[in-house]
């Protein structure tokens, strides 16, 4: 069982104000080639994993911004790090019946 829930919402600063769209589309991209379990919000995407193999994807995501061309990014990160195990289903399964 994985022991970190970890959170992202990247805001790339997009060469001439282009739609940031087509940038997250690619740091989502990032995250489903690396295999991990995760679950694409509104507003931020969670991973389910341990806590380096998630940090190197945030890196991985923010160095891909910069090949794309942003000269800055912003990542919003939040992180539940949980030593006996944690998953996504675990924290969200009494809601999932409403969405």
């Amino acid at each position: 069982m994985a022991s970190t829930l970890l959170s992202i919402q990247i805001l790339p600063h997009t060469p001439g104000g282009e739609s940031v769209i087509p940038y997250v589309d690619r740091a989502i991209e990032i995250i489903q080639s690396a295999g991990v379990p995760y679950r694409v919000g509104p507003l931020e995407t969670t991973m389910e994993g341990e806590l380096p193999e998630l940090l190197a994807i945030v890196a991985k995501m923010n160095e891909e911004m910069v090949k794309m061309g942003c000269r800055s990014i912003l990542s919003q990160v939040k992180i539940y790090h949980n030593v006996d195990g944690i998953t996504m289903k675990e924290l969200t399964q009494k809601y999932d019946e409403t969405v």
